[in-house]
């Protein structure tokens, strides 16, 4: 991560459940705006759009425009970095604690 308002951008972007769920959309292959605004019917379409701006701008979608169709993306590359630095650090002990333990009960 290269400085704060970068983490910020991404923090804020996941902080919104409609976000996270397009992300989840995202997970598996790119959509159009047009697929995500039909996947996501309670929302109209200026909202879907104010979403993507801002994972765009985090850096959580990539958008490539062919013609009139906007292809989105999902960058896993902003959630890996912040995993590693928050998550990933703190994941290995608790987990060969938790190892540990469950040898403990069981043996």
């Amino acid at each position: 991560m290269s400085n704060d308002a970068e983490n910020d951008r991404i923090f804020k972007a996941l902080s919104n459940f409609r976000r996270r769920n397009i992300l989840d959309a995202l997970k598996d292959h790119p959509q159009t705006t047009g697929a995500l605004c039909d996947a996501f019917p309670d929302l109209d379409r200026c909202t879907v759009m104010q979403h993507l701006n801002v994972l765009e701008e985090a850096d959580l979608i990539i958008v490539k425009r062919e013609g009139r169709e906007r292809w989105n993306y999902l960058n896993p590359m902003p959630i890996k970095e912040i995993f590693d630095r928050w998550i990933g650090q703190y994941a290995g002990p608790t987990v060969d604690r938790l190892s540990r333990l469950k040898g403990q009960l069981e043996g």
